[in-house]
């Protein structure tokens, strides 16, 4: 089956091209992104984000000035994972095709049994579930994940299992992922453009072997992860733009990732 728009978003988006006096009229545009900050989530043994102020003030010559610099593993807060991150040769963060980050998106919601079970892992039942009401997830779809791990941001205990940091605290993770089996059969059945989740990782947080990441990425399928707002989004009918830092050669890098509803189309059912 090839990947398809929802009518009301393909003419939304056809108007958005006219010229005319209200651009992106008939959208809503949702940040599913967190801001980078010194409260920002990274793994426990990554480097966290810095922002070094280089100036905020004005200058003798009478105007101001504002730089920044700033340092950070690739991997934290909402970022890219490319494949090359678990898979040898596959694509590096600067090589994935913008088509493979951008188009038609649908959103499974599986609150119901992430629910007090932090180690809970998206099985292909979920998605056959998903199915069961919505229609088959169509081929190339940008398939993300909503587990509502995304309302404990920025608590790093809740959101992560643990507030330490270290290798030490990384047997302590507890938080849901993908299960590889899950992976294998998007990978195998459903061909995602990309996939995203509402935490920190696509493997659960107990994952020894990352096989998750292993599958996917094997296949070229890129990630998203520490998305944000998944609620606001309707399991089917968004369009979502997801551009990374393009660091040559990344593993992954930043990501600032949005997405477009017809107006009228609510999130979260």
């Amino acid at each position: 089956m090839r990947t398809t728009l929802s009518a009301s978003l393909v003419l939304a988006l056809l108007a958005c091209t006219r010229p005319p006096a209200a651009p992106f009229a008939g959208l809503r545009w949702m940040d599913l992104s967190h801001d980078f900050s010194s409260e920002t989530i990274y793994w426990p043994t990554a480097r966290s984000f810095q922002l070094e102020v280089v100036s905020a003030e004005r200058t003798p010559a009478g105007y101001y000035y504002a730089a920044n610099n700033f340092c950070a593993a690739e991997h934290g807060g909402t970022h890219l994972d490319a494949p090359v991150h678990f898979a040898e040769g596959q694509w590096t963060a600067d090589q994935i095709p913008l088509e493979r980050l951008i188009g038609p998106a649908v959103v499974v919601g599986v609150e119901a049994r992430t629910e007090g079970n932090p180690d809970y892992q998206v099985s292909v039942e979920d998605f056959r579930a998903w199915e069961a009401v919505h229609g088959r997830l169509p081929d190339g779809a940008i398939v993300l994940v909503r587990t509502g791990w995304g309302r404990f941001w920025p608590d790093r205990a809740r959101y992560l299992g643990t507030a330490r940091t270290g290798p030490e605290a990384v047997p302590e993770l507890r938080f849901p992922g993908f299960d590889p089996a899950a992976a294998g059969w998007l990978v195998a059945e459903r061909h995602p453009h990309a996939v995203g989740i509402d935490t920190p990782s696509l493997d659960y947080g107990q994952s020894k072997g990352f096989e998750t990441h292993q599958v996917l990425f094997s296949a070229n399928v890129p990630g998203f992860e520490n998305l944000a707002h998944l609620d606001s989004l309707p399991p089917t009918g968004a369009f979502v733009v997801a551009l990374p830092m393009k660091i040559r050669g990344g593993s992954g890098g930043p990501l600032r990732i949005v997405a477009a509803v017809a107006t009228g189309e609510s999130g979260r059912r």
